[in-house]
């Protein structure tokens, strides 16, 4: 499997997801399964299935963050010397060329996107249009609504 990209943010909560998962979450479930045991009849005990589909969605997230973990590259993004240029991990300021509107966007691993928040995927057709260019560069950026463009106002490595 190769290596997915992974901003040192993304990489923290992924670990604290992993940590809540393991020391709160489990347990809590491990719980809920005892209780409903003790019930009695477990066919047609509602609580204990809940519990044990519960258990299961946890197991599987577990695995899940593990397994992203083992294979990410993790990027900080502020060591790096990028030269103004638009690579994995910098936030960027765009001004729409049609209306002047201004974003701006911080690129990350498909994981930790959130267009709310102002980071969108490596993966998507605006950061893939923005990687390697740099201030002031113009962009022709194709997006499901049409091809829009857009000014680079600013680079950031935060």
């Amino acid at each position: 499997m190769s290596k997915v990209p992974l901003t040192v943010r993304g990489a923290e909560r992924l670990r604290e997801e992993l940590k809540r998962l393991k020391g709160v979450d489990r347990p809590k479930v491990i719980q809920a399964i005892a209780e409903a045991r003790a019930h009695g009849d477990l066919k047609e005990n509602a609580e204990y299935h809940a519990a044990r589909e519960q258990q299961g969605f946890i197991e599987g997230r577990i695995q899940d963050i593990e397994g992203k973990l083992g294979n990410a590259e993790i990027i900080d993004v502020t060591r790096m010397n990028a030269n103004g240029k638009v690579v994995f991990g910098a936030t960027v300021l765009l001004s729409n060329e049609d209306n002047g509107s201004e974003v701006t966007y911080q690129i990350v691993g498909e994981d930790e996107a959130d267009i709310k928040a102002g980071r969108i995927s490596i993966n998507s057709p605006i950061a893939r249009g923005l990687i390697g260019k740099e201030e002031g560069d113009s962009v022709a950026i194709r997006t499901p609504a049409g091809e829009k463009q857009f000014e680079i106002v600013e680079v950031r490595y935060e």
